[in-house]
């Protein structure tokens, strides 16, 4: 149905329908899909629609269970306003991420489109939030959809559920499932959320055969899920993830790389929260479980449960049985700037931080100490930490997607401003986001602030440009700047400083230092691989035949 067309018998429903809606929710735009009929608002030549529940609540015996589909709702749906964010620790004191949430329940599946007037089959890009898998909302400022919109695809941004309430995973749970697994109910309303964009974004003029998923940080680590997971294959046909991290994940019984049972963690939190059973722990609030938790020491993570991740990232992607699509991966020069708790302290000397580093590295210890000199100790722990999580991670991705046939381009956010700079947060973890969004005037409360001149204005365009043009054919483009190399053509990444340019490398060696670190430990069967990098590593194993 041709957009105007649709409109209108969205208009004709509305007016079936809105008996008892207000005057002010009656103004705006309506789509009748699927799902239901809906009012959104006009935003010059984007429509918006907000808060739009994409599964049944999963509250009461239905919390700890794969989400559900909802029945068609009745009537017109005021979709003017967000949803409640899903449950989530209040942030800390000082947090430049700290974006507390106006509202919170545990009924907080939905999500949000902003999409052009006259849209007809564009493409879709979908957001899924940062925040460790513990905060975060689709409903945060920087996040708006609009200018990416303007561009003319589909924006949609979603919620999951966070925490323990997402990624608990117990052998009470798993008795409960018919495939015997649990955990990874986060991923699974992810999937669900596609599921629901499947059936429903024609309606709001996207095509549901275009569908870019894309995150930053636990919301690029959830786009490999997404990418490794057999029930969401199909539902999406490119990726996008920024500074994701492929580290060892908890399998759902065994005790492999170093890392508990996930079954085995969700016993000992029940334990600690005097929990006998799983309806006790389905009786507790969601707010006293989510703070108790974390008290508890839980960590929230996908769990390797045969179904939904039938084994490490990893493993997935050298085997090549992630999802064929085309990629935009990156990281950023700083990122360890604003994430400094992820980084050892430094040693009382260069001396020390030399021998610790052979210690540990053994036969890669010159091969550490090239890239990571103890003559620059404390920028050298940044940017060890950075790339053994985030850079080894983006250039990872890229090499297996060219390695499968697909477009793969790779980018680092170098960029820094005066605010970040003289914080000592150069383009800091997340810095590039509100370039993307063109939301440079949306950041946290915290967030180092500029005026945002007419270059990093210029900035922004181009970066939104770069990104919304992959989500519409798969190659990123962007007026009057440098074209970005495909990875799979050869090699070679985008840096984006002050302005963007294409490079080379830019990190000679780094790749294959942390590849054969990550090769030696799973050889050897008993050693994660995540943060424990650098001088918190513990001491390398043999060197395993193939790596």
């Amino acid at each position: 149905m041709r957009p105007l067309h649709r409109l209108i018998a969205a208009a004709a429903v509305a007016a079936c329908l809105t008996a008892g809606a207000s005057a002010h929710a009656q103004s705006g735009p309506v789509v009748d899909a699927p799902a239901g009929a809906a009012m959104g608002k006009a935003e010059g030549a984007v429509h918006v629609f907000k808060g739009l529940p994409y599964a049944a609540a999963p509250v009461g015996p239905a919390r700890w269970t794969p989400p559900r589909p909802l029945p068609r709702w009745s009537g017109v749906r005021d979709a003017t306003r967000f949803g409640p964010a899903c449950i989530q620790p209040l942030s800390g004191p000082g947090n430049i991420y700290a974006d507390d949430q106006p509202s919170m329940s545990e009924d907080c599946l939905s999500l949000n489109v902003w999409t052009p007037k006259t849209a007809h089959d564009a493409p879709v890009m979908v957001w899924i939030h940062g925040g460790a898998l513990v905060g975060g909302a689709s409903s945060e400022a920087v996040y708006d959809g609009a200018r990416l919109a303007q561009r003319g695809i589909v924006v949609v941004s979603i919620n999951y559920r966070l925490g323990v309430l997402g990624y608990l995973a117990h052998p009470g749970l798993s008795a409960e499932s018919p495939d015997g697994v649990s955990g990874n109910y986060g991923l699974l309303d992810q999937i669900q959320a596609l599921r629901w964009m499947k059936a429903n974004i024609a309606a709001f003029g996207g095509d549901p055969s275009k569908v870019t998923i894309a995150g930053e940080s636990a919301g690029g680590l959830s786009v490999m899920y997404l990418m490794a997971s057999p029930p969401a294959r199909g539902l999406f046909s490119k990726a996008i993830a920024e500074s994701a991290y492929m580290i060892s994940t908890p399998s759902l019984r065994e005790r492999r790389f170093g890392e508990t049972p996930a079954e085995e963690s969700g016993v000992t939190l029940a334990r600690r929260l005097h929990a006998p059973d799983i309806a006790a722990l389905r009786a507790m609030d969601a707010r006293a479980l989510s703070k108790a938790s974390i008290a508890a020491g839980f960590g929230p993570f996908g769990v390797v449960d045969g179904k939904v991740l039938p084994r490490q990232l990893v493993d997935a992607f050298d085997r090549g049985e992630q999802a064929h699509v085309p990629i935009l991966a990156g990281f950023n020069a700083g990122e360890i700037r604003s994430l400094r708790f992820l980084a050892p302290p430094a040693p009382a000397s260069a001396a020390v931080y030399e021998k610790t580093i052979r210690d540990r590295y053994g036969d890669l210890a010159d091969a550490y100490l090239k890239l990571y000199p103890a003559s620059t100790m404390q920028e050298s722990i940044l940017a060890g930490t950075r790339d053994a999580i985030y850079g080894w991670t983006a250039e990872r991705l890229v090499k297996k997607q060219a390695a499968v046939g697909q477009p793969a381009f790779l980018y680092l956010f170098d960029h820094g401003f005066p605010a970040a700079d003289n914080a000592g947060l150069h383009a800091f973890h997340a810095s590039e986001a509100p370039f993307v969004f063109g939301t440079l005037d949306r950041t946290p409360a915290q967030w180092p602030k500029d005026s945002p001149t007419g270059a990093e204005a210029k900035l922004s365009d181009a970066m939104t440009d770069y990104w919304s043009s992959f989500v519409l054919t798969g190659v990123p483009t962007a007026a009057g700047a440098p074209a970005w190399p495909d990875f799979s053509a050869g090699g070679g990444l985008l840096v984006i400083q002050a302005e963007p340019k294409a490079y080379t490398d830019v990190f000679p060696g780094m790749y294959a230092l942390h590849e054969a670190v990550v090769c030696w430990r799973r050889a050897s069967g008993d050693v994660a691989w995540n943060w424990n990098m650098g001088l918190a590593s513990p001491p390398l194993p043999a060197k395993a035949p193939g790596c």
